[in-house]
């Protein structure tokens, strides 16, 4: 397997491309099920989730054309691509288990498959292992719809064989998933459709301004209550993907944690709000600029700063540990509390063994700041943690060496490059 080789101490000057935001990317492709016309994506990034997905979405039926920016087939090695995808005929409504398992994204595929094809047949989905984040919210949902659910073997199976109906939806909390799922279901229901409490990440408004340009009747797009009224049909579309704000945030606290100076180019300063505020608070300059946003840290330690993970507009979950890695060479002392995924410190012990001081008291973390870090070999547990670990790694003394950065590649496009770019001393070592 590959990994990263580090040298740490290198400060990071420059600019960095942020690409388009995966998490949007794989709802958005699973659209696609729910029309026969081409539905095109722009700024897709190159990741091996979006790879699964393809392959998901291929055995589906789902013809998959990548063109690069200037329209040549293949795409292109150095940034995100275009990618045409036309459901004309659906050859299966099974989500075969080894693709599935792959990525917790797979059963995206559930709410178009039963709104179009009135049947779908799902395996129940794996990906980082950060809890166990079931999926009852979809499940209930659909059945609210008017879908027949079964559970069997592992896999979900959900019927509509007249079609889905409006309904209304309370969601006792907040999920993502379970907002997209139900989100693309009741665009082809008989009716109206209330989903209340709803997620109001940018990755779920990206969702929906798509679904509108497709056809869709949709009211209430970035708030907790969104009101879709279902129509026949959907037809084609041409949509760019809203840039990654979690790619945005990593690349911001890597340059606060190597002290450096970096404009995020592509991304809108309210995109990061929350993680900028919180990088403001530990002394952090984060401003907006015509490209994109700057962060530039000054030749002082951070400064110790509590963090609380909330849903959107809140501090991301999928910036946590990224954010704990910087507060481990603060000034003072931090409390990161997650509550949104009951596992996910796994990151926790690795980051101790190059030199951190964090304590675990159930869903939060007390961390103490040390002078430094030491490089050492660690061991990448999911795909953020894993980028925690290589931010470390650019601010220790020493070799950091990140194994099984397979995680890595499941959501960050060109990662060592990116940051060699700016000066770090990275390298990926083939295995």
């Amino acid at each position: 397997m590959d990994k990263l080789r580090i040298a740490g101490g290198k400060r990071l000057v420059g600019s960095i491309p942020i690409g388009g935001a995966k998490n949007a990317a794989l709802p958005l492709m699973c659209a696609s099920l729910l029309t026969d016309e081409v539905l095109t994506l722009r700024h897709v990034p190159r990741l091996a989730d979006i790879d699964t997905m393809t392959h998901l979405l291929q055995q589906h039926g789902v013809t998959i054309t990548l063109l690069g920016a200037n329209g040549r087939s293949n795409g292109q090695k150095n940034g995100g691509v275009t990618v045409k995808l036309q459901a004309d005929d659906i050859a299966s409504t099974t989500a075969p288990y080894d693709l599935v398992r792959k990525m917790r994204a797979s059963v995206l595929v559930l709410g178009p498959l039963v709104a179009r094809h009135g049947q779908a047949r799902v395996s129940l989905p794996g990906g980082c292992a950060i809890g166990t984040r079931p999926i009852d919210l979809h499940l209930k949902g659909l059945q609210a719809l008017g879908a027949e659910i079964e559970l069997e073997g592992g896999y979900v199976s959900a019927r509509a064989p007249h079609g889905l109906v409006g309904a209304r939806v309370v969601f006792p909390t907040v999920s993502v998933g379970a907002t997209e799922n139900l989100l693309m279901a009741a665009t082809l229901a008989r009716g109206s459709t209330v989903l209340v409490n709803a997620a109001r990440e940018p990755e779920i408004t990206d969702l929906a301004q798509c679904l509108v340009a497709m056809g869709a009747g949709i009211e209430g797009v970035g708030t907790d209550e969104i009101t879709i009224h279902g129509v026949e049909r959907l037809h084609a579309a041409d949509h760019a993907i809203v840039p990654d704000r979690i790619e945005a945030g990593t690349y911001a606290i890597a340059a606060a944690i190597t002290g450096g100076d970096v404009e995020l180019l592509g991304v809108d300063l309210p995109l990061i709000e929350a993680p900028a505020r919180v990088l403001a608070e530990a002394g952090v300059a984060v401003t907006a600029t015509e490209k994109g946003v700057r962060v530039a840290a000054g030749n002082r330690r951070p400064t110790g700063v509590d963090v609380m993970t909330e849903p959107f507009p809140g501090f991301p979950t999928d910036l946590q540990a990224q954010m704990m890695a910087l507060m481990t060479v603060a000034e003072g002392a931090a409390m990161i509390t997650e509550t949104i995924f009951e596992n996910r410190f796994m990151h926790v012990p690795e980051l101790c063994r190059m030199g951190a001081n964090i304590n675990v008291h159930g869903a939060s973390a007390m961390v103490r700041g040390v002078p430094a870090l030491t490089g050492a070999p660690v061991m990448a547990t999911d795909l953020r943690a894993s980028v925690s670990l290589v931010l470390a790694g650019l601010a220790a003394r020493g070799e950091t060496m990140v194994n099984r950065i397979y995680h890595l590649d499941r959501g960050y496009e060109r990662l060592e490059d990116k940051l060699a770019a700016c000066g770090a001393a990275v390298e990926r070592v083939r295995g």
